[in-house]
Order: structure tokens, then C-alpha cells, then sequence
């Protein structure tokens, strides 16, 4: 039987739940295809199709018509990699050193106040700005997973929750039989959910043992679940382990089987020649975090350098403890600027590149390449518009390069996902805004005192 979505070149006129007639729709389709004077189609929480009005007003009709003529619509963002529930932690201990702002300030304040409370408001805080920024999904690391899923699944959020794994003791588990062992059922707790989907998440190399990260790569291997984990990220880091363990940080993951199209690392500043070529050949996927690199002074990520030889590269936020944000229009303009900059090439970054680093990249990181990342037909439509026609940024002459270079955040009016809409005219429909900022205010007291 075909679908509606089959039927696209038909003369069948096909119902509808709504339409959205856009002044420009950027797909992120195999040709960065962008359309002026557009329409998307959405039933059932799936695009029907996009194209010019013209035509959709031939395929499609609908009861309910979305005119945003000054708007261009795109898909919604992934945050390839966060740490939602610090968003409580934003700004708590600014303009420090990695491994300073971890280990004085991070991890004391963490083993002291962080509870299911605390994930629980922090989390929500977090959906609440993704989803006002256009993130329609996002890569989730962070103690309490399962109160994270649940948030997720509760509010329309799609989540990729990678529970933690460590060797050492914490508000979640006593050691890594306790992480995995919970991890496993949270895993088997939300695998009928439709937004979030739970992996395994070892914190990095250099804090999670060698006979950990090997369970870790069976069982992720007999579920086929994803793995997600910190890598590379100063140089400090990847000259210590190779001192101690005589092998490169990816070498070692290489070895252990755990490289491969199911891992993400995040961060990968510090990547040599053959760590790229390593990542390239085992289809391991890259989340630069630019900003948060950037802030700590990890270093220079050889953005460049990595999409060249073939490696997916989508970009993440990192925590807002060390960004302070989770702004993905400012990380798509930063990423873009300062592989300018390291390749020394104006256009060794294009803005479709960092467009798509943003969106479909982040899809094919986590396996969803083929329900979200781009507007197309068949796809969730979990997309958002952004009002290109501000005084501030006037005149528009290409939609792409205008939203990486120009665009900010306040210009994002209306996001959608799963085709019901979460932002209205810049307001949250489905959350407490008055609660969340209450919540916040009480933690900032708490954590200050």
C-alpha cells in the first residue's frame, strides 16, 4: 500500500493537517536544496512534502494555513552533545583552566548538590532554551538519565540519552557495574518511546578503565545501541594517556572495537593526522563544541581538515556550565569562522557546511538520518522559522549565509516537533516559564551560599 507521502507526483490532492507558506524553506536535502515562496505540508506529524507554493497548492490542501512570508523555515537543530541538567551551573565558575574549573569547582559542587531535584529543574531549564532556540533535539550526558528521557518524552524533545558510566562513586551509582546495570534498564524503560533513545555514555578514556570500556563495546555491540564520549579534548589530556598508556586516546577505542559508525566523540580538538584518518576509516562520527572549546581554551579544531577526508562532523553546545548557552545559531557562526581562520581559507567552512553540521549531520551521528535532519518528504516535521526581515539584519540576499552570519537567536519565532507547535511567537506553549525561572533563582541561591 503507498503512503501519502508515495503519491507526491500524482494528481491526487492530498489532505493535509496543515500548511506552512514560508517566504524561504532551506531543506538541508542532499542538494542544499532552499526554495523562495514556499510551502511545507504536515499530516500526522510528518511532512507530506515541500516545494514551491504554486505546486503544493496543487498537491495538498488543508484547513489550517500558516502564512510567514517574512520567515524562512528550516529543519530543527540537533545539539550533538549537552549536559542539560548544568544548566544550573551556568556561570557558576567562569574564565578557569579544564581541568581547574572540573576538578575545584565542577565535580566538588556536583558531589555535594546534585540529587534527582536537581537534574530534574535543570533539565527542564534546558528544553525550555533549546526549544526556544530551535534545537529540536538534542545528545544528552548527565547523572539521572532516566528523569532526562522523561522530560524529553514529556515535552516533544527528541533526546539521544547516553547514561554515564564512570568508575567512581556518585549521586547515581556506586561504580561501573552500578552504572551499567541501571543504564541497561533505563535503556529497556524508554525503548517504545518515539523521542528519546538511551545509549551508553563513558565518560572518556582517561576516566573510564580499559576492562570498563570493553563491556561497554560487547554490550553496545548485542544491543546495537549507540556510544557517546568525550575524546581529544585538551592537550594536556591526550599527552597524559599516552604517556601512561602508550597509545593515542582513539587508538585505544579503535582497539577495544568501540570506533565505529556507533560512537561519537565529542570535542576532538586535539586530532592528529592519523586520528582523522582513523576516524574516517571506521566511520566514527565527530561533535565539535566550539564554543565551550573555545571559552576553556582547549584549542583550534580542525574542522577543515576533518569533513576534507571525510569524517561526519555535527556540532553540540557542550553544558551551559561552560558555553554558557545552548545557542546552536552561535555555534554554527562560530564553527564556521574559526575553521576560516585555522585553515586559513575563506572558504574552508561553508555556511551549508555548518548549516548541515548543525542538522543532518547530527542526524546521521545518532542513526536518525532518515526521520530528521532536513525537510523532506516522509520526514518528522520538526523544523522552526526564523523572521529574516529584522531592520537589524536587512537586506537578505542568500537565506543560508544569512542565517550562520546573521541571524540571532530573538529572531526565531516558531518551532515545531512532530509537527505540533512548542514555540509560539518566541513564547513556550507547553511549559511554566514563570516556575522555570523561580526554580532557577532558588538554585542560584542555594549554590551561592
Amino acid at each position: 500500500m503507498k503512503s501519502d507521502t508515495d503519491t507526491l507526483s500524482s494528481n491526487r490532492v492530498i489532505a493535509a493537517d496543515f500548511i506552512v507558506n514560508a517566504g524561504w524553506i532551506a531543506t538541508v536535502d542532499a542538494n542544499d536544496t532552499v526554495f523562495q515562496n514556499a510551502s511545507l505540508a504536515v499530516k500526522n506529524g510528518v511532512i507530506l512534502g515541500v516545494g514551491p507554493q504554486a505546486e503544493c497548492a496543487q498537491r495538498f490542501q488543508a484547513d489550517k494555513i500558516i502564512d510567514m512570508p517574512d520567515h524562512l523555515l528550516c529543519p530543527g537543530f540537533i545539539n550533538g552533545h549537552n549536559h542539560a541538567a548544568m544548566n544550573l551551573l551556568r556561570g557558576f565558575a567562569d574564565d578557569l583552566p579544564l581541568m581547574t574549573w572540573l576538578e575545584q569547582h565542577i565535580w566538588p559542587t556536583e558531589s555535594k548538590y546534585v540529587d534527582e531535584e536537581f537534574a530534574e529543574d535543570g533539565v527542564r531549564l534546558a528544553i525550555a532554551e533549546m526549544l526556544k532556540s530551535g534545537t529540536s533535539c538534542f545528545t544528552d550526558m548527565y547523572f539521572f538519565p532516566d528523569i532526562t528521557a522523561k522530560l524529553a518524552h514529556q515535552y516533544g524533545m527528541r533526546a539521544q540519552v547516553a547514561f554515564p558510566v564512570l568508575e567512581l562513586e556518585t549521586a547515581w551509582a556506586s561504580g561501573p557495574e552500578e552504572y551499567i546495570d541501571k543504564g541497561l534498564q533505563v535503556i529497556d524503560d524508554f525503548k517504545h518511546s518515539s523521542f528519546a533513545n538511551v545509549c551508553f555514555g563513558p565518560h572518556s578514556p582517561y576516566t573510564v578503565s580499559r576492562a570498563t570500556l570493553e563491556r561497554v563495546a560487547t554490550l553496545a555491540n548485542e544491543l546495537d545501541a549507540n556510544i557517546h564520549i568525550h575524546a581529544h579534548e585538551t592537550r594536556q589530556e591526550v599527552s597524559a594517556f599516552i604517556e601512561e598508556h602508550k597509545i593515542r586516546p582513539l587508538e585505544l577505542l579503535n582497539d577495544i572495537g568501540l570506533a565505529s559508525p556507533r560512537l561519537q566523540c565529542a570535542h576532538m580538538v586535539h586530532a592528529s593526522d592519523s586520528d582523522i584518518e582513523l576516524l574516517a576509516a571506521t566511520g566514527t562520527h565527530v561533535i565539535h563544541c566550539v564554543r565551550s572549546n573555545l571559552k576553556l581554551a582547549s584549542g583550534l579544531f580542525r574542522m577543515h581538515n576533518m569533513l576534507e577526508a571525510g569524517v561526519n562532523v555535527g556540532l553540540g553546545t557542550d553544558g551551559a556550565a561552560s558555553n554558557n548557552s545552548l545557542n546552536m545559531l552561535s555555534e554554527m557562526n562560530i564553527s564556521a569562522i574559526m575553521a576560516k581562520a585555522v585553515a586559513g581559507k575563506a572558504d574552508a567552512v561553508t555556511a551549508s557546511q555548518a548549516l548541515r553540521a548543525a542538522t543532518i549531520n547530527g542526524a546521521r551521528a545518532i542513526g536518525r538520518e532518515d526521520a530528521i535532519g532536513s525537510l523532506e518528504a516522509g520526514k518528522q516535521a520538526d523544523f522552526f522559522a526564523i523572521d529574516v526581515n529584522r531592520v537589524e539584519c536587512l537586506p537578505m540576499y542568500e537565506p543560508v549565509s544569512h542565517l550562520v552570519y546573521t541571524a540571532q537567536n530573538s529572531h526565531i519565532t516558531d518551532v515545531w516537533t512532530a509537527g505540533e507547535k512548542r514555540v509560539e511567537d518566541g513564547q513556550l506553549l507547553h511549559m511554566d516559564t514563570i516556575a522555570l525561572r523561580e526554580k532557577a533563582n532558588q538554585w542560584r541561591k542555594t549554590l551561592s551560599a
